[in-house]
């Protein structure tokens, strides 16, 4: 073989080395001692022993389309690690595609997010064909007996340690299989996730859910504000309590002073880093919902939640979701009696990057336009979603709610602060906007609960998430702070007999018992338990 044929293929095989190896540098940070991939050695040995005509003219294109499937699963993990704090896991992730697709859309407008899209695809399909320019390398036409020799050692050598490393043996440190790994992954999460699924199935079976009257909060307004990205790392980590403990005695101040009562605890949600509405399921159902599949499983059913509780006690049901702009059919399967959307909030602002509009116009409009006036009392759940990446810009809290109007007051911000691509450059302020986009959160929570909220109300504001472990670190745990927030008083009692204290500090999460923080799933037994009745009239046992 010439001196530049044989320099073409050992460049062809350093590169496809390194493209089995990328996503494991990646979602470790570093090269050592990953220096090795298996598989190719075994692929350049094998490819250099067939013929590159006739019959095994297309290997190049095979080898090209495993290679290149591995490549976007390895870096699908990478993101699914650094975003949800989990493995990827192909059953249940695929579908979240189209949500990336409405993440880029809500921060750079549809034209731009489209153009992005595009942009990917030709650099995939750019990407595919530089492969397959790499495997043909491999092939070598002309063969001498030396080339031949060192290709079959190649072979068989590499053939032998993986077969080692499938025993769990390793003989070479510095060697991984990582094609393999993948596969061998991915193969039994599915084989997991699919017993899961019939497991999920015949939990619902086996414990209905009956619909459950709440006498003890008839009349009542009660109102459950999920706030985005609120997680305990952001009252128990320095750099967040820094800015966010003063909110909460500004919290404890205000409260007293408008004869609020309110207790704080910890729930455990089953996601981290976004998927919001699955954390929405879960205490709504009181069932454990920390994936796509068990969601549609759920909404598909006839499992009852707390939208039909609320109904049984006299309630007008509704939900305020500001990030909804399209359709959402999963609201109608909920059987709200009313869903405001972003379309639906009358919101003449501008957007503010990736949020639709400010949290404290939201819960305006829900104090103006929905519940003044309601005929009837209220469940409402809202999603706050000013908390939301990217974290900018960051609002000031407005005193005079009159201001407020249909919005227009928010566009002095819209050009405020750093744009996404400027902060993100740098991670440190991108962790302390965090911490500021929730103190704006919780202080448009806090003002409009003090001005708004009585006795004759029930609110329970509470994380729905922790942020991404890109803020928390990855051994950070699922927990959510929950405040508990009425003018009467007596209707916090059942929470504190479950742990919660009075007071706007939850607990350190060491002081539960055995360290295990009670889920989300939690809360509506609780106010089964505490306000309720054994059944609603005329209700139906209910089975999927």
């Amino acid at each position: 073989m010439p001196f530049r044929s044989r320099l073409c293929w050992f460049l062809s095989l350093a590169l496809l080395n390194g493209v089995l190896l990328a996503p494991v540098w990646l979602l470790h940070g570093e090269l050592a001692p990953r220096w090795i991939a298996l598989e190719a050695l075994l692929l350049a040995g094998l490819l250099a022993l067939l013929p590159s005509a006739g019959l095994f003219a297309g290997l190049r294109w095979l080898v090209s389309a495993l290679v290149m499937a591995f490549l976007l699963v390895g870096l699908g993990e990478v993101a699914t690690q650094l975003t949800f704090g989990r493995p990827l896991n192909l059953y249940l992730d695929l579908p979240l595609l189209r949500s990336v697709f409405h993440l880029l859309e809500g921060n750079l407008g549809f034209p731009l997010a489209g153009l992005v899209t595009l942009l990917a695809m030709v650099l995939l399909v750019l990407a595919a064909w530089l492969l397959a320019r790499m495997v043909a390398s491999l092939q070598v036409a002309a063969r001498s007996g030396r080339a031949l020799a060192g290709a079959l050692v190649m072979l068989v050598a590499s053939g032998a340690l993986i077969a080692a490393e499938l025993q769990h043996h390793r003989p070479l440190a510095v060697a991984r299989t990582p094609l393999l790994d993948t596969l061998h992954f991915q193969g039994r999460q599915l084989v997991e996730t699919r017993r899961a699924h019939r497991d999920f199935a015949e939990r619902m079976t086996a414990s209905p859910a009956r619909v459950t009257a709440l006498p003890g909060l008839a009349g009542r307004d009660v109102v459950l504000v999920f706030v985005e990205s609120y997680g305990i790392s952001a009252l128990f980590d320095a750099p967040y309590a820094r800015v966010l403990g003063p909110r909460l005695d500004d919290m404890a101040e205000r409260f007293a002073a408008a004869d609020l009562s309110v207790a704080s605890g910890i729930l455990d949600s089953p996601i981290r880093g976004g998927q919001s509405w699955l954390a929405h399921a879960t205490a709504l159902s009181g069932l454990r919902v920390d994936n796509s599949l068990w969601y549609r499983l759920m909404l598909e059913s006839e499992r009852t939640t707390l939208v039909d509780d609320f109904r049984a006690t006299g309630h007008r049901t509704l939900t305020v979701m500001p990030a909804i702009t399209m359709a959402w059919p999963e609201g109608r399967a909920y059987g709200f009696d009313e869903i405001h959307a972003a379309a639906d909030l009358d919101y003449a602002g501008p957007p503010l990057n990736w949020v639709t509009m400010p949290d404290q116009y939201t819960l305006h409009h829900f104090e103006q336009r929905i519940r003044q006036g309601a005929a009837a009392p209220l469940f409402a759940q809202i999603a706050l979603i000013s908390s939301h990446a990217p974290w900018t810009p960051i609002l000031p809290v407005l005193d005079d709610w009159g201001a407020i109007g249909d919005g227009r007051v928010f566009a002095r911000w819209e050009d405020a602060g750093e744009s996404p691509d400027e902060l993100w450059q740098d991670l440190e302020r991108v962790r302390d906007h965090y911490a500021r986009s929730l103190d704006y959160a919780l202080g448009a929570s806090i003002r409009w609960a003090e001005d708004f909220v009585d006795d004759q109300t029930l609110v329970i504001l509470l994380g729905d998430h922790q942020a991404a472990p890109l803020i928390t670190g990855d051994n950070a745990s699922g927990g959510v702070p929950v405040h508990v927030i009425s003018g009467d008083a007596r209707l916090l009692d059942p929470f504190l007999a479950r742990g919660f204290v009075s007071g706007t500090r939850p607990p350190r999460p060491d002081r539960y018992p055995d360290g295990e923080l009670p889920g989300q799933e939690a809360l509506r037994g609780w106010l089964h338990e505490a306000f309720g009745a054994d059944e609603a009239p005329g209700a139906p046992l209910t089975t999927p």
